[in-house]
């Protein structure tokens, strides 16, 4: 798992253009949107993608990226559970 967290980290640094930010910078447990790293609606858009084209999982309801979207850690046990490639 700590694997998944580290690929998550080092894949929306590179997705979102995050240039000022490290892994380590990253609390596995905090908010991504909002308080925390920050994210916004276009952010969410990349993350749905890098989802489904990197670990095979598409999202059918909108409603559930609130909730899978809450932290990197979240986001990775619900790859975990759910990935396709």
């Amino acid at each position: 798992m700590e694997n998944l967290v580290l690929e998550l980290k080092e894949e929306i640094i590179k997705v979102l253009n995050l240039e000022d930010i490290t892994p380590a910078d990253i609390d596995e447990n905090a908010a991504l949107f909002g308080e925390g790293l920050g994210l916004d609606s276009i952010d969410a858009l990349e993350l749905i993608v890098l989802m489904e084209k990197d670990y095979g999982i598409k999202l059918h309801d909108p409603s559930e990226g609130k909730e899978i979207f809450r932290s990197i850690k979240v986001l990775a046990d619900y790859i975990a559970e759910n990935r396709k490639k």
